[in-house]
């Protein structure tokens, strides 16, 4: 999942920089599928949606396990709900 956030920025820089790069990402057969749904209607696959916020749950329990100060905590939990708020109100393709 962490991926993806690369490749969508990638891709995003491709298209302004190297139209060769660009191309081949979007005919790769693995990697042009999601970034052509996440042109066309912005959609993040069930199973990415399940994994990302799965993830962000448990990297805050590390963090609250860890014994990170109360302003570490507060700072990740803010940054995790909104985070988890954009994933989740993305449309599921």
């Amino acid at each position: 999942v962490p991926g993806t956030l690369f490749l969508i920025i990638s891709a995003f820089c491709f298209t302004r920089s190297s139209p060769r790069l660009e191309h081949w990402l979007l005919t790769h057969p693995r990697l042009g599928p999601p970034i052509e749904r996440w042109r066309a209607t912005g959609a993040i696959p069930r199973r990415a949606k399940v994994v990302a916020l799965a993830s962000m749950a448990a990297s805050f329990v590390l963090v609250v396990l860890s014994g990170a100060p109360p302003i570490a905590i507060g700072a990740t939990a803010a940054f995790m709900l909104a985070s988890a708020a954009y994933v989740a109100s993305r449309p599921t393709g």
